[in-house]
């Protein structure tokens, strides 16, 4: 059913520095892989075959990576380290089309979603933030899939924030709610504590339909200056359902 997803990776990964400075964010290790391909497995291993780089020239090694590098592949082979041959060009990419857009300029994440619309089309899509890695049995991607499958809704992953770090996040106001599926009256970039409508969190994940491309051209940019995904989403909660799926960890 989901088989287009969109990774935001132009950002300057500034929480990261002094370590990205020179190596993007995405591409610092978690033990033996850079921290974007756990997204990019999480991805594929749900069955999406179409994965869409937003990213910068400055970080072509982001590419490199997913390029398979059959020259390094053959020198392993021949040194007896199939292990390692495997490791570098794994098979679940192999029927995988990636593709790469650079957003010019840093204008928020949504507007690093927008830049993906003419990949996308009309079909509905995930979103993995990269930074955000999760572990679970059921991969937290997997469950907003189940979510949308039973909904036919746009699905966004939350979790439960204490206080003084729910000022970083977007913000659910819950409406309804049945077991870890919540229907969403309201969502707030990063309310101050006492403004929070709830202590649940926007996270990582989505599963949004194309509809989000129409929203995200009509909201207007924040104090920064940027587009926010969750503007738009907000903007879409006054057409269609929108629900957030509580994960199990």
């Amino acid at each position: 059913m989901i088989k287009k997803a969109v990774l935001p990776v132009a950002g300057l990964g500034t929480r990261f520095l002094p370590a990205s400075k020179a190596i993007p964010k995405e591409m610092l290790p978690i033990i033996d892989k850079p921290l974007v391909q756990y997204a990019v497995e999480e991805a594929v291993n749900v069955g999406i075959n179409e994965i869409v780089f937003i990213t910068s020239p400055e970080k072509f090694s982001i590419k490199n990576h997913f390029k398979k590098n059959k020259e390094i592949e053959t020198k392993l082979i021949k040194s007896g380290k199939n292990d390692l041959a495997m490791a570098i060009n794994p098979e679940i990419f192999s029927k995988v089309s990636f593709y790469y857009v650079n957003q010019k300029k840093q204008n928020g994440l949504g507007d690093a979603i927008l830049h993906a619309e003419s990949i996308i089309g009309n079909s509905p899509f995930a979103i993995l933030l990269p930074d955000d890695l999760f572990i679970s049995k059921k991969s937290c991607l997997q469950q907003l899939i189940d979510a949308y499958a039973l909904n036919k809704s746009s699905a966004i992953a939350v979790n439960v924030i204490d206080k003084n770090n729910i000022h970083k996040y977007g913000v659910i106001k819950p409406k309804e709610r049945t077991s870890e599926i919540i229907k969403i009256e309201d969502i707030i970039e990063k309310p101050n504590a006492i403004d929070a409508p709830s202590d649940l969190a926007v996270c990582g994940r989505y599963i949004l339909n194309s509809s989000i491309f129409k929203h995200l051209k009509s909201v207007k940019p924040d104090i920064s200056d940027e587009i926010q995904l969750t503007d738009a989403i907000k903007s879409m909660l006054s057409e269609e359902e929108v629900y957030g799926v509580l994960y199990d960890r």
